[in-house]
């Protein structure tokens, strides 16, 4: 429908492809990651071998091993419930890990606290955005780099609100009253605050209009080629493996799949698994 008229129908590759739906909803076109040039692996940022992680007695990873490479965007995709929120939970030190290691450039952080993990460079957006719904724009960016005590916080603010057009203009606005695309800028932003060597995105696209998608995959490429390795997990699993350079696939706690992402976008199992 558009202003209470139906203006198409049909399965959802044909209404998402359908020109009218195009020009109403997705700005003229349609909506997914920008192109770019893909990246092979560098030295490791991130590493996990055989790692195990879960809540109470359940083990919600089972043996997962994972690299993020310099000037990576790696992408893990995989059912709900698969336990791709529990590996960036993990990574983060809000859940602890039952064996294996994780190795963030080389240095063990398996047994680090979750602030010591945040000082020594991974950002976590977490799903859902999670901003400091009662606090300001600036508030929020500030706490970004609340671990932080030198004096360039200040620039890096400014750099922020130069980057994030939008943020600017609503600096001193209530976050929990942003929109949800606002709001997932706002938490990328507030992640960088913490000049991260490993930025880790949960579902960015969650819940986000198509054009809106498109921006934030816009923002996502920009960082990356500024140098920021990304951890993508990401429930739209085409423009996933259509943003990142590597990919795993996650199925009950288990990596049972990876490869290069677009060898993965053109692998039958996974285009009937996960692609539709």
């Amino acid at each position: 429908l558009n202003f209470g008229r139906k203006i198409a129908e049909g399965t959802p590759l044909e209404v998402r492809t359908d020109t009218a739906v195009v020009e109403a909803y997705l700005g003229g076109r349609t909506a997914g990651a920008p192109p770019r040039r893909r990246v092979a692996a560098g030295a490791d940022v991130l590493a996990l071998d055989d790692v195990s992680a879960g809540y109470g007695p359940v083990d919600v990873l089972h043996g997962v091993s994972l690299r993020v490479g310099e000037g990576q965007i790696v992408a893990l995709i995989g059912a709900n419930g698969a336990g791709k929120t529990t590996l960036l939970r993990t990574v983060s030190g809000l859940v602890p890990s039952r064996r294996g290691r994780i190795r963030l450039h080389g240095a063990s952080i398996e047994r680090a606290r979750p602030d010591r993990i945040v000082g020594r460079g991974v950002a976590h957006v977490p799903e859902g955005r999670q901003v400091l719904a009662r606090m300001t724009v600036l508030e929020n960016l500030r706490a970004g780099a609340y671990a932080r005590r030198d004096r360039e916080v200040e620039d890096d603010l400014a750099s922020m609100l130069e980057r994030f057009p939008v943020l600017h203009e609503r600096q001193r606005q209530i976050a929990g009253t942003l929109s949800g695309g606002e709001q997932q800028m706002l938490a990328i932003a507030r992640g960088l605050m913490s000049r991260p060597r490993l930025l880790m995105l949960d579902e960015p696209s969650l819940g986000l209009a198509p054009m809106i998608v498109g921006q934030i995959f816009g923002i996502i490429q920009e960082l990356n080629a500024r140098g920021v390795p990304i951890l993508l997990v990401e429930q739209n699993a085409h423009l996933a493996l259509e943003t990142a350079d590597w990919a795993y696939v996650l199925e009950t706690g288990r990596i049972v799949k990876q490869g290069e992402a677009d060898r993965l976008l053109g692998d039958e199992s996974v285009r009937r698994a996960y692609l539709g």
